[in-house]
């Protein structure tokens, strides 16, 4: 991992909401962890600082096109693809250290080869584009065999972003789910990858397993012709990642269990099994890279019972950049979770508008999963029942995008009491969107 210069660092800024009062039994504590980073784009290592063309910090990217021959049914996919690539090449920074990876059933180097990486300026990039030419359709698919070329690739270039960004159009039908778990497993931490899913022929669940694996995005393009502006605002967010490796870290005191930890926005994303331990009573949860932004977290700890007038610090939250030397370097933001103990009722049994919130909207993404997976299954009672409650959850929170994507699949009656009917056609693609963008939450109305 990179050594970084603190002065090149984004400056980061933590906000705490919860209600800390809890009633004399109680024990459960919830609070909405707010972290925004700015100014960033300017990383460089400690020693020499490493700039990109005088703009932004070092950065390594792997383009991985799926070029199994479903590509060509229709030939507008691979047309797609190719476009779309030349878009993403044209969007990188220069002086930022690329290539292309061709997937079927095996990973081939289709530009700069010779296991090494090009450097993006005038040149490399026409060439990579002239490359791009001689992509054609044909042969399997197996993903893990493109994440793992990537990742070789990518640990080749001393850099402080590695991003990867992965186009399928297929199942992985060509090595089993142990490997593309294996794969995923070896890859994690390593580099950051957004995946993408065009037309409607792929599983859902295998692409936001990637990107939720790889601390990406992943999204789905119905339309081949929406590719190539896709994969430029991808290009573009990727360019805009100041600092990589960032991680939550979170210390509890002696009797305090963490019931989980999850990004509650821009999306959901559980990170409670992916702790690893730092010290005594901490430990360190993955964020990624961060550029200009700010994300919310969702943090749940049980405390020991206490007696009314009591107080204590629940959890302490910083972040952390972990280094390869087991010393870590501190962002310098940080965040406490308090309780104290009250036999004020009024106090104790109000729950905090950002936490009621983001449970709302956990639990939201969670009804559209289940019901979607209830309909493929034939249970259409279940799949009413609980896309009927996504629907009132949509319009509660104001989460006007998946209310939108939501009135393609069913009818909705009546949004407020969640009163819904099934639609009897869907559209493919409509279906796959919700799935695929169910996680995407909203921010607390200020």
């Amino acid at each position: 991992m990179a050594n970084f210069a603190k002065s090149h660092v984004p400056q980061f800024s933590m906000e705490v909401y919860q209600n800390e009062y809890l009633p004399e039994s109680g024990r459960e504590v919830n609070s909405i962890v707010t972290v925004t980073a700015t100014g960033g784009g300017t990383v460089g290592s400690a020693v020499t600082p490493v700039y990109t063309a005088g703009r932004g910090p070092s950065a390594a990217v792997a383009v991985m096109v799926d070029c199994s021959g479903s590509m060509d049914y229709p030939p507008a996919k691979m047309r797609g693809a190719r476009e779309a690539t030349a878009a993403a090449i044209d969007a990188l920074r220069d002086g930022t250290h690329f290539a292309v990876i061709g997937g079927t059933h095996v990973a081939s180097e289709v530009y700069p080869g010779g296991g090494r990486l090009a450097v993006a300026d005038a040149s490399t990039r026409e060439q990579a584009k002239q490359a791009l030419r001689r992509l054609s359709a044909g042969g399997g698919t197996a993903i893990g065999t493109w994440l793992r070329l990537a990742d070789r690739l990518l640990a080749s270039a001393d850099v402080t972003i590695r991003h990867g960004v992965l186009l399928t159009d297929g199942r992985n039908e060509h090595e089993s789910p142990e490997d593309l778990s294996a794969a995923l497993e070896a890859c994690a931490g390593r580099f950051t990858c957004d995946a993408r899913g065009v037309g409607t022929d792929w599983e859902v669940k295998e692409v936001t397993g990637i990107a939720s694996a790889l601390l990406g995005t992943a999204d789905i393009v119905a339309d081949p012709a929406g590719l190539a502006a896709d994969f430029t605002r991808m290009m573009e967010t990727a360019m805009g990642k100041g600092v990589a490796d960032v991680a939550l870290r979170v210390w509890t005191p002696v009797g305090t269990t963490i019931r989980f930890v999850k990004q509650v926005a821009p999306a959901v994303e559980d990170l409670t099994a992916r702790r690893t331990e730092a010290g005594p009573r901490a430990g360190d949860y993955p964020t990624g890279s961060w550029g200009d932004e700010s994300r919310d977290y969702h943090l749940c700890v049980e405390v020991p019972a206490a007696g009314l007038g009591q107080e204590m610090l629940a959890a302490r939250v910083s972040l952390v950049i972990p280094q390869s030397d087991g010393s870590v370097q501190n962002l310098g933001a940080q965040g406490l979770v308090r309780a104290v103990w009250t036999d004020d009722m009024t106090a104790s049994t109000s729950i905090n508008p950002q936490v009621a919130h983001y449970t709302g909207q956990a639990e939201l993404a969670q009804a559209i999963q289940q019901g979607l997976d209830l309909r493929k299954a034939g249970d259409f009672d279940g799949a009413t029942a609980k896309l009927g409650r996504a629907v009132q959850l949509a319009s509660a929170s104001g989460n006007a995008d998946t209310a939108k994507l939501l009135a393609k699949v069913v009818d909705v009656v009546d949004a407020a009491t969640g009163t819904v009917r099934l639609k009897t056609r869907v559209a493919e693609a409509d279906e796959m969107t919700l799935e695929t963008r169910s996680t995407k939450t909203v921010r607390v109305k200020k």
